[in-house]
């Protein structure tokens, strides 16, 4: 009884694979394809991120400084500190930040990433408002009151600062630099000279030799309209301390 029955089996498995053979190898050879297609893919994207994350493909060849005036663009590029190759995506963009704004001169910098290879470098430096003279130099002060730089001469088109200790934290330098932001610009040219020992005792020195008792730095856009008028008429001290009740002599 079991011979038959082998008969029929060894007959019947030639046939099956006559009747599926075209049609299976088809089948085969697509899912292959895209099996090796799928293999390549992930290949492709895992050799693409070693080449962006670790290797110079998209490195850093060259760091653009814009900006810079009384720097010079490799100052900027050695106080960043942004090694030649490192991949883009690795910079440490805060660390960069950093690094510049520590350089007393720069006010704000920008870090941006341009592919394939460019870090560009935006930065603005500190404009002075005036200088103080001090043992060692001028030393130029900015319109936050930062004391960032020395000369060995007065620095020209701004009025000497008479500050007995020049800093952000000086409530006279605070004063001073606060009437200065706001002076209109037709008045700054005629300044010579901001002196104060306390934050209520602004004094300016004008061309012409004349003095402007301006107190404190509080209400300063109605006392330089005030002191805009007032310099129309003929005196040599213009006390605009109480600007309702300035007086010329």
């Amino acid at each position: 009884m079991s011979a038959p029955v082998r008969g029929r089996s060894q007959r019947a498995r030639p046939a099956n694979r006559r009747a599926r053979g075209p049609e299976y190898r088809a089948r085969r050879r697509i899912i292959l394809r895209r099996r090796l297609v799928a293999l390549l893919t992930v290949l492709s994207v895992l050799g693409l991120t070693y080449g962006v994350y670790f290797t110079p493909l998209l490195g850093v060849r060259n760091v653009d400084v814009h900006g810079a005036m009384v720097l010079t663009d490799d100052q900027v590029r050695a106080a960043a500190a942004i090694e030649s190759g490192t991949p883009l995506v690795r910079l440490d963009l805060q660390g960069i930040r950093e690094r510049v704004a520590a350089v007393p001169r720069i006010a704000a910098i920008e870090v941006e990433r341009q592919l394939p290879g460019t870090v560009r470098l935006l930065i603005s430096e500190r404009v002075p408002v005036g200088f103080v003279k001090l043992p060692d130099g001028y030393h130029l002060i900015d319109s936050t009151g930062k004391d960032y730089a020395s000369l060995p001469t007065p620095a020209p088109g701004v009025p000497e600062l008479v500050l007995a200790t020049p800093s952000t934290a000086d409530p006279a330098t605070r004063a001073v630099v606060g009437v200065l932001n706001e002076l209109p610009e037709k008045l700054r040219p005629e300044v010579l000279q901001v002196s104060a020992t306390t934050g209520a005792d602004v004094r300016l020195a004008l061309t012409g030799d004349r003095v402007v008792k301006w107190g404190g730095s509080e209400d300063t856009a109605r006392k330089a309209a005030v002191l805009v008028v007032l310099l129309t008429r003929k005196g040599t001290t213009f006390d605009v301390t109480s600007p309702d009740l300035a007086t010329v002599s």
